[in-house]
C-alpha cells in the first residue's frame, strides 16, 4: 500500500442474496419447500485510492451503492470479491488496532444511548478507545468549542433537537482522534443553520488535523462546501472521479448564456434566440438560453448581431443538474437496503 494513501480499493464487488416469496398462503407453503432466491448488486469492481487528508465527496442516487461501500471499508460487511486497505488494514478483519483509528457515522443512525446525557456516552467511548484521561479531557474541551456542546452535554439524547444530536454525533466520533471519518449523510433532515454549522466544523476540523473524510450526502451544498474530489457511483459503478470543477465541464453539455437588452423583449427576439439555443426562457429586458458548450462563441457572435445586447454572461450549468443527468447514465441493479445477511 501506498504510504501516501489513507485508502486503496481494488475491483470492490458486493452482491446480496435474498429469498424471495409469492404472495399468500401459497407462496408461504411454496417457500417451506422450494426457496427461490434473487441476487441484487450493490457495488462493482470498485477502483480508487484516497490520499491522507483529503475530503472526498461520494455521490449516487439512492440505492447506488454508496453506503455499502462505506460499510466495507469500516468492516461492517464483507465483500463478495476484490480487496481494500484503510491505514494499511483489511478493514473486514475488523483487528483492534484498525478500529482506533477510524470513525463511521451513520445519519439516520444512532450511537449515543438514547435516555443517557451525551457526555455519559461520551465516558462509555473513552473506555472502549481506552483513551488516557488527560486526553479525552482535552478533547472534550476542544471539540465543546467548535461545536458548541458545553449547555447540553449534560441533558438526555432525546431532549435534544436533531442538530444538537448530530453535533453530539460527530463528537463521539472524534473523541478517540481516528484518521479516518466515514460521513454517511451527516446533515439529512437538519435545518439550514445546523448544516452550515456541521460544514464549518468539518471542514475547519479536516484543515487543522489532517483527517481523511469520505462523505456521502444528498445536499450539493455539503458537496461545494467541503469536497474538492468528488466520485459518482450509479448503479453500483464508479461512472467519475476527479475534481468538482471538472464534472461540471466534462458532463454538463450545455452553458447557459443570460442576455440584458436594450428594449422589452419582441416575439421575433423569442424567436431568433430559440433558433440558436434551447430552454429559452424571457422576463422584461433579461433572456436567457442554453447553448452546446463547444459553440458559446459562435452562438453568441450571432445573438449580439442580431439582438439589442447590452450586458451577457456565460454561466456553468447548475451542479445539481448536472449530478441529475450522471445518475441517469447508470442502471437500477442495486438495493443498499438489501439485508445485511
Amino acid at each position: 500500500m501506498n504510504p501516501e494513501n489513507a485508502v486503496e480499493v481494488s475491483h470492490l464487488t458486493r452482491q446480496f442474496t435474498t429469498h424471495t416469496k409469492e404472495p399468500g398462503m401459497h407462496g408461504a407453503l411454496k417457500g417451506l419447500f422450494k426457496r427461490e432466491y434473487q441476487t441484487k448488486i450493490a457495488v462493482v469492481d470498485l477502483n480508487f485510492a484516497i490520499k491522507k487528508g483529503e475530503f472526498v465527496g461520494f455521490l449516487g442516487p439512492n440505492g447506488a451503492g454508496k453506503t455499502t461501500t462505506l460499510k466495507m471499508l469500516s468492516g461492517v460487511l464483507h465483500p463478495t470479491s476484490g480487496e481494500a486497505r484503510v491505514l494499511g488494514f483489511v478493514p473486514w478483519k475488523r483487528e483492534a488496532a484498525f478500529q482506533r483509528r477510524f470513525s463511521l457515522v451513520l445519519g439516520q443512525k444512532n450511537q449515543l444511548w438514547w435516555d443517557l446525557p451525551a457526555f455519559d456516552s461520551f465516558e462509555l467511548n473513552r473506555e472502549i478507545y481506552e483513551v488516557p484521561r488527560a486526553d479525552f479531557n482535552a478533547k472534550i474541551e476542544e471539540l465543546s468549542e467548535l461545536l458548541d456542546l458545553k449547555k447540553i452535554l449534560q441533558v438526555p439524547v432525546r431532549k435534544l433537537s436533531l442538530g444538537e444530536r448530530m453535533k453530539c454525533e460527530l463528537a463521539a466520533s472524534l473523541l478517540h482522534s481516528p484518521e479516518v471519518l466515514f460521513l454517511d449523510e451527516p446533515t439529512i433532515g437538519l435545518d439550514l443553520i445546523s448544516q452550515v454549522k456541521i460544514r464549518e466544523f468539518l471542514r475547519d476540523y479536516n484543515r487543522k488535523t489532517g483527517l481523511t473524510v469520505i462523505l456521502t450526502s444528498h445536499y450539493m451544498a455539503d458537496i461545494r462546501a467541503l469536497c474538492e474530489r468528488v466520485m459518482v457511483i450509479s448503479g453500483g459503478k464508479s461512472i467519475f472521479d476527479g475534481p468538482l470543477d471538472d464534472l461540471t465541464a466534462r458532463f454538463a453539455a450545455l452553458r447557459r448564456v443570460r442576455l440584458t437588452l436594450g428594449e422589452e423583449i419582441t416575439p421575433v427576439m423569442h424567436t431568433i434566440a430559440q433558433s440558436l439555443g434551447e430552454n429559452v426562457e424571457s422576463e422584461g429586458v433579461v433572456l436567457r438560453l442554453s447553448v452546446p458548450r463547444d459553440d458559446v462563441p459562435a452562438r453568441v457572435t450571432q445573438l449580439l448581431a442580431a439582438l439589442p445586447v447590452q450586458d451577457l454572461a456565460v454561466e456553468d450549468v447548475e451542479i445539481e443538474a448536472v449530478i441529475r443527468d450522471l445518475f441517469g447514465r447508470g442502471d437500477d441493479k442495486t438495493n443498499e437496503n438489501a439485508p445485511l445477511e
